[in-house]
């Protein structure tokens, strides 16, 4: 039997289907902890020992992490975003960084929708008095919640996951508006979109959900000038990235009554602990960045990310490709 040559890491349990095409080119090591990723020093520890790093969210890939692990020929991000990688970094040290995009669109944009509903019908409030034995007999005003059809949802990022999201608004009959860096006439057309600024957005929607990736130019994008503008019955959904929304100024906003409500599936810091302001602010619903959690597309989403760790350590261009430049000049797996 040929043992691979070279040795990937994993830095959390993934699929089999996925280790199934990584041990065809690569031992590999998975780190064993599910509810926990590695920290700094290990994960700089393992990448140190590897040709390969397959990676998360949680997994910061910083210069200094590049400079520790001087074998390491691909960072395979398991996301459609890679805010945690410095791309910038790997690409001046020649070493590809690829992603996972498209999968995990139509996954995203139904739990994004699951968050509008819930919030709009106070879903998980209502199992919790339910739970608690607090509901004594049907009341006409219990938990008045509301209507998501026929209302205003403004979509923050036209993208793929934002005119998923936008469709679905359409099967509800809901009007649609977008503010994004650029018209989208086939949008428009598709779904009856509005073109709108931001600020318009915000004082016209009913449920407001935000689809734009990371970047300094987004960071803390939705802050308290933009939600001092939303009705004070507007709901805030965000299932992009959680920086993107000043929390500080979304939890004094919610208690001062406008917006009404958010529902969260990211937040700044991930996860959030015991005594954190958004826990006990009135009218948040938050989940745990399950997005993209379904089994087919975190199935599809790490075997994609495999396929592109065996494709550089078998000298082809990986398919899905971050930053070009790095190939161009990469150094060769096993620092040929």
């Amino acid at each position: 039997m040929i043992m691979p040559r070279y040795d990937a890491f994993v830095t959390r349990r993934i699929p089999d289907a996925a280790l199934d095409i990584l041990r065809q080119v690569a031992s590999v090591r998975v780190w064993p902890d599910d509810d926990v990723p590695p920290p700094p020093a290990a994960l700089r520890r393992e990448a140190a020992a590897a040709d390969a790093l397959l990676c998360l969210l949680t997994d910061q890939v910083d210069g200094d992490l590049l400079d520790a692990a001087p074998r390491l020929a691909v960072v395979a991000n398991m996301a459609v975003g890679y805010d945690n990688v410095d791309v910038a970094a790997a690409t001046s040290r020649g070493v590809p960084v690829t992603n996972t995009p498209g999968v995990l669109t139509e996954t995203t944009a139904d739990l994004a929708f699951a968050l509008i509903l819930a919030a709009a019908r106070r879903v998980a409030e209502g199992d919790a008095l339910v739970r608690a034995g607090g509901w004594r007999s049907w009341g006409p005003m219990l938990l008045l919640g509301q209507d998501v059809h026929g209302a205003a949802l403004g979509i923050v990022g036209m993208g793929r996951i934002g005119r998923a999201v936008a469709a679905r608004g359409r099967g509800f009959s809901m009007r649609i508006l977008y503010a994004d860096e650029e018209r989208r006439p086939g949008v428009e057309a598709e779904l009856g979109a509005q073109y709108c600024s931001l600020q318009e957005l915000l004082r016209r929607s009913d449920f407001v959900s935000v689809h734009v990736p990371l970047t300094a130019a987004t960071r803390g994008l939705i802050g308290a000038a933009e939600l001092a503008l939303m009705k004070p019955t507007a709901i805030l959904v965000n299932s992009a990235r959680g920086p993107i929304v000043d929390e500080a100024a979304l939890v004094a906003a919610l208690r001062a009554g406008r917006p009404g409500g958010a529902a969260l599936d990211v937040m700044e810091r991930e996860p959030v602990g015991p005594g954190h302001p958004l826990l006990s602010a009135p009218g948040v619903l938050l989940t745990p960045h399950i997005g993209s959690a379904s089994v087919a597309t975190r199935t599809l989403m790490a075997t994609m990310a495999a396929q592109n760790v065996a494709a550089v350590l078998a000298g082809a261009r990986p398919p899905n490709l971050v930053n070009p430049e790095a190939w161009e000049r990469r150094r060769r797996p096993g620092g040929a």
